[in-house]
């Protein structure tokens, strides 16, 4: 939302942006939110796609959401298409953040499985925010394919956006769980447990070792 008196102050310089200092990065990114300057949409974006400091990009992605969705969503949706991983990341991120239901036909399949583990960790917190309520059961279908992706950040990330979903991902699990892959079938295992209780640990590749040693490498899924 603009400031109603936005119009009658001059807007930000947005060069600081790319100054040396993290601290003056977020500052003039403060600035730029504050002040709801949409002309400064561009100079946003691009920082964003560049910027290494996770508080400045958060604050990057708030002076963002400051700003008109009329002019934010088509560039953000832009963004999508770089070849940056980061900039792909960044445009989930604050998509989610805006939370604008039209935007879910961005998050296309291809960043739901995007190669870059980040991006594909944005794609998946951004769908469960924005999918409508009849196509849960497809995302669900969806992010459990990836069961077993990664390292423990990435299968945490996974199996959050999936208890979001929840219980609309229980015949996804089933077929995690009847998986011939034990990492698959550890993962979902792990990912029914934080359904039932968000409280639990979380350490799939723990329980599938422990599992092995009980059962032997040959033991049937559970």
């Amino acid at each position: 939302m603009v400031p109603l008196d936005s119009t009658h102050r001059n807007p930000p310089d947005t060069r600081p942006l790319g100054a040396g200092d993290p601290s003056t990065r977020l500052k003039a990114a403060l600035a730029v939110g504050a002040h709801g300057d949409p002309g400064a949409v561009d100079a946003l974006i691009a920082r964003s796609a560049v910027e290494p400091d996770f508080f400045v990009r958060d604050m990057l992605t708030w002076a963002l959401t400051r700003l008109p969705t009329e002019v934010t969503l088509p560039r953000l949706r832009a963004e999508l298409l770089s070849g940056s991983a980061q900039a792909r990341s960044q445009a989930l991120h604050t998509l989610s953040k805006i939370g604008d239901p039209g935007s879910w036909s961005a998050i296309s399949r291809s960043l739901l499985s995007d190669a870059d583990d980040e991006v594909a960790r944005s794609a998946w917190r951004a769908a469960v925010v924005l999918v409508p309520y009849e196509g849960r059961e497809g995302l669900a279908a969806e992010l459990a394919a990836h069961l077993g992706r990664g390292d423990r950040t990435v299968r945490l990330s996974l199996s959050r956006a999936l208890v979001a979903l929840a219980d609309v991902i229980e015949p996804a699990l089933a077929t995690g769980l009847a998986s011939e892959n034990p990492s698959v079938r550890a993962h979902a295992r792990a990912t029914r447990r934080l359904l039932d209780d968000p409280d639990a640990g979380f350490d799939p590749d723990a329980e599938e070792a422990k599992r092995i040693v009980a059962l032997g490498p040959h033991g049937a899924p559970c």
